[in-house]
């Protein structure tokens, strides 16, 4: 996984032009959890190379064919189900009891970005390992009216800001469902209100919504609870 970091740092400074605020708000050991918006193809990639520290991202279990697939295998990086994957869940909380890092996209697929609605995968995680979240503001891979499946022009410059880590754990008295929902809504105000202060301190805005948000996409059902939307 090590010979990724530099793939990664070339894609965020030679390729493209980008920006990082807030790495200091990572921890510098132990498990995390970053939790980024989704608005283009690049944003996995991007975070991981603005990333202080490597991580194992959840993607897609669709991009793992061919050359790709290899490459994304060989970084370290964690296919996932879609339509609901117990297994992929429990393989990134068993490398956070490892101390590693992992990286997921929890509005489940590209739109605009705002965090309005996530999935309730990473509450499971954050619960279920007492990893602290950081909020991830990925501004720039997508912009304007640019149809969701636009590949920005190498040069485009774009924003990474890692926000202040926050750490979820269940209350005495709570239910489990309480408890996901709770932590849910945490992340989720978390994330949406770190991308409104990075968009003011970068004045890079975030891109028009033109498709509506798959919540399922990115970590599937937890392997103890079923998943709801948090909005």
């Amino acid at each position: 996984m090590s010979w990724s970091r530099p793939v990664g740092w070339i894609l965020d400074h030679v390729l493209y032009r980008t920006s990082i605020t807030g790495r200091s708000n990572v921890p510098t050991g132990g498990p995390v959890i970053f939790a980024g918006n989704h608005i283009s193809y690049l944003d996995g990639p991007v975070m991981f190379g603005a990333a202080p520290r490597p991580m194992h991202i959840l993607v897609k279990q669709e991009m793992f064919k061919g050359f790709l697939g290899r490459v994304l295998t060989a970084a370290g990086q964690v296919p996932v189900d879609r339509r609901g994957d117990r297994a992929a869940l429990q393989r990134c909380r068993d490398l956070l009891d490892a101390g590693r890092c992992v990286g997921i996209l929890p509005e489940g697929t590209r739109g605009s970005g705002d965090a309005s609605g996530i999935n309730g995968g990473v509450a499971w995680l954050a619960l279920n390992s007492g990893a602290p979240v950081v909020p991830v503001a990925i501004l720039g891979t997508r912009i304007g009216s640019e149809h969701l499946d636009t590949v920005p022009r190498p040069g485009r410059r774009f924003h990474v800001s890692f926000g202040p880590a926050l750490t979820l754990t269940r209350r005495a008295g709570e239910t489990g469902r309480a408890s996901m929902d709770r932590a849910a809504q945490e992340i989720r105000a978390a994330l949406a209100g770190h991308v409104r202060d990075a968009i003011q301190l970068s004045g890079q805005p975030l891109p028009l919504a033109d498709a509506p948000h798959d919540l399922t996409a990115v970590a599937g059902t937890p392997a103890d609870d079923h998943l709801r939307t948090v909005q």
